[in-house]
């Protein structure tokens, strides 16, 4: 079929996400190889983010390819009232890998599903109604998700939003809201504002502070040394539930099976998608600990998927999760994020509009500024298009050279996948550095 015929098929009959409909140009892709995309028009991509920071262990695994149709040949949908070998088989191995004394999990098609269903237990479970996130996070598109993230897509639904989710600020110590001098003290001063919080809404009215793992569309802001451990204890301290958001984080992207697993924390209850499959199938869930598990024991759990547990994604995540342990991918994650670190100081000393660079593994944000000094984000907070300026410079000649990646307002992502070489990464360090250049001509420093 003609390229045109499919662009207007696709824009005729589907939407695209967060989109105005009629500027959208997409790229349609035909095939997808390790770290490459390969387009209809014959234009190679490397994909420097992963797609959306989910395709972990890069595209086109023939593993995953031959599990999903072993189990399709078997069957491949009964209802989530059944049990199955695959589901069994998957529940324990997330028990296994996953902190602490979680234990049980109830899947979900995605991580939105995952956030729903964990506020919804949270609040169940405790009695109480409140949840505590960050400003600067995200958690999904669907209502109570889009709620507790702090992301301002949500603004346009603003009226809609789930009662009773309560904001606080991030310790991002690079533009610390308290002023600290030190990531340490930026620490600090958020935990302490923590504390107000939960004081000022009263302890005995919230359920649980929801966190990200690691953070990840909001900037890659990484926590301070100690402040997850803060958090915890403050919840533990006032009765309160940990979520911790692993959809991002999970699964080998910050050297660790999870985002927690580096900031030594045992949440309530963790939830993740996109790495459990690695995008191959739609997949997510949540995972609780005992005591939350054994308190269900014994009542009616009103949580409810269609697709819960499916068999095919369930084989999938088998896979994936066998790749991960076979190739070490954890401890490549961790040495090729600190290649990537090296390489970035070099992009640093060349391009002044590097104003920061944060990184956890392979889950990485460029941030790109108009001063040093001043730090004046070269893109605003929240910018539309036409106040994109540089940024959108920048973010044509990315995908004009080859580069698939995130960017979002002044911050380009650097996630590629797991099982990237040292050459791939200088291939991608070399468009991104052109790209930058754009945007250095616009430096005031």
């Amino acid at each position: 079929m003609a390229i045109a015929k499919i662009k207007q098929q696709n824009k005729d009959h589907t939407f695209f996400s967060w989109s105005v409909q009629s500027q959208v140009n997409p790229v349609i892709i035909e095939r997808a190889k390790g770290v490459y995309l390969h387009s209809k028009s014959g234009k190679k991509y490397i994909d420097f983010s992963s797609q959306l920071m989910n395709v972990n262990i890069g595209h086109g695994r023939l593993e995953v390819t031959e599990a999903v149709t072993k189990q399709m040949e078997k069957f491949s949908f009964v209802a989530p009232s059944f049990a199955t070998d695959v589901r069994g088989q998957l529940g324990e191995k997330l028990a296994e890998i996953t902190p602490g004394n979680l234990s049980k999990t109830f899947f979900t098609l995605g991580g939105a599903e995952a956030i729903e269903n964990a506020i919804k237990l949270a609040r169940l479970y405790t009695g109480k109604d409140k949840i505590i996130t960050q400003y600067r996070s995200y958690h999904g598109a669907t209502m109570a998700a889009i709620s507790a993230g702090g992301d301002p897509r949500k603004l346009m639904v603003d009226r809609n939003q789930t009662p009773n989710i309560v904001h606080v600020q991030n310790p991002y110590s690079y533009r610390c809201p308290w002023y600290s001098s030190s990531p340490e003290e930026c620490g600090e001063r958020a935990a302490k504002n923590m504390e107000d919080v939960i004081r000022f809404e009263g302890p005995e009215n919230i359920a649980a502070i929801l966190m990200e793992g690691e953070s990840g569309t909001s900037g890659c802001i990484k926590y301070p040394p100690l402040y997850w451990k803060k958090i915890k204890a403050l919840a533990d301290k006032y009765n309160i539930l940990t979520i911790s958001d692993e959809v991002m984080s999970g699964f080998c992207r910050t050297g660790n099976w999870f985002g927690v697993d580096t900031h030594g924390v045992t949440p309530d209850i963790m939830c993740f998608a996109k790495g459990l499959t690695s995008g191959y199938i739609p997949m997510g869930g949540m995972i609780v600990s005992e005591e939350i598990a054994q308190a269900m024991d014994d009542q009616y759990l009103p949580l409810g998927l269609t697709y819960s547990a499916h068999t095919v994604a369930c084989a999938a995540a088998l896979a994936v999760l066998d790749i991960y342990e076979k190739e070490n991918l954890n401890e490549r994650a961790a040495t090729m994020g600190a290649y990537i670190d090296k390489r970035m100081e070099d992009l640093k000393a060349k391009h002044p509009s590097i104003g920061d660079w944060r990184n956890t593994g392979m889950l990485g944000a460029i941030e790109i500024v108009k001063n040093r000094d001043t730090k004046e984000p070269m893109a605003p907070w929240n910018a539309k298009a036409s106040q994109m300026g540089a940024m959108l410079e920048v973010k044509k000649k990315i995908a004009e050279l080859g580069m698939f990646t995130f960017v979002k307002w002044n911050y380009i992502f650097v996630a590629p996948p797991l099982t990237i070489t040292e050459a791939e990464v200088e291939e991608g360090m070399e468009i991104l550095s052109q790209a930058i250049s754009l945007a250095d001509k616009h430096y005031e420093g």
